[in-house]
């Protein structure tokens, strides 16, 4: 027995004028990592974020979900949340007082230290040291922009973070949000199951994974190289490491240069392989 009170568990009470989440079959949970998306498709969400192994992770508890429908802090009647860009040109802008009472509001249920991060193809690269530094805080929340983007006295205001996950254009920041939080959230400890899998795989150690193999043996006449049956552990992680090697600098000679560089190699080096 305990003499704690009950509101001592994982469920945190807020004091609210429309209590509606302690009536929900998933009430937000004390220490959990959040991801907090404001977006105009609400429904869009967790989309493939509720399949599998996180899907899971969500259901267990090990992260929540935290959606803001930014229709709901639009102007008017039909509340818009955009207008036309000023200066002229094609396209609408997402409203800095609209987006702005849609953060207020949404920053209101996040910790201080939980980093504000709008999807934007000019944002800086997410790449696995992103994802593992995002994993390892309180959670995250997401600006999904649309139209011609957001205006920028919003980002200049809040200080927001700009991530992009390419060099390309989405129609929205869903997808791009997702990417974010399936990236980050696989991270958290508990959530793979196999913990050595996310130490092993591509990015880990700034090199692209080796290749796999598995059984038959032998499929369309191509076989498991012979050193993946032989047994002998030591010799697999020198092939495995030569193959991660090669295949980096083959297929990303910006990551093979900045891996050489870590380690104090020659980029332009031969390989034994």
């Amino acid at each position: 027995m305990t003499d704690a009170p009950k509101s001592h568990g994982r469920k945190t009470i807020t004091v609210s004028l429309k209590p509606q989440e302690l009536m929900t079959h998933n009430p937000r949970l004390a220490r959990a990592w959040t991801a907090q998306v404001i977006t105009l498709l609400p429904e869009a969400f967790p989309g493939v974020l509720g399949e599998s192994l996180t899907g899971r992770a969500l259901k267990d508890g090990l992260w929540q979900l935290d959606t803001v429908d930014l229709r709901l802090f639009g102007e008017g009647r039909h509340r818009n949340v955009d207008d036309t860009p000023a200066g002229g040109g094609a396209g609408m802008v997402l409203r800095a007082d609209v987006m702005g009472r849609a953060i207020d509001h949404a920053r209101a249920r996040m910790p201080k230290e939980a980093p504000l991060i709008y999807l934007s193809p000019r944002g800086k690269r997410l790449d696995q040291a992103m994802a593992q530094r995002l994993s390892e805080g309180e959670g995250v929340t997401l600006i999904c922009g649309r139209f011609e983007g957001l205006d920028e006295r919003v980002i200049a205001h809040y200080g927001i973070q700009e991530v992009s996950i390419g060099d390309f254009v989405l129609s929205g920041g869903e997808i791009a949000a997702q990417a974010l939080i399936d990236a980050a959230v696989r991270l958290i400890p508990r959530v793979l199951g196999n913990q050595a899998s996310t130490e092993e795989e591509s990015f880990s150690e700034g090199l692209l994974e080796h290749p796999q193999y598995t059984r038959p043996a032998i499929w369309n006449g191509l076989a498991i190289p012979e050193i993946l049956l032989s047994g002998h552990h030591g010799h697999i992680t020198s092939w495995r490491r030569a193959e991660a090697e090669r295949l980096t600098k083959e297929r990303r000679p910006d990551l093979w240069r900045a891996y050489c560089a870590a380690h104090g190699r020659d980029p332009d080096e031969d390989q034994e392989l």
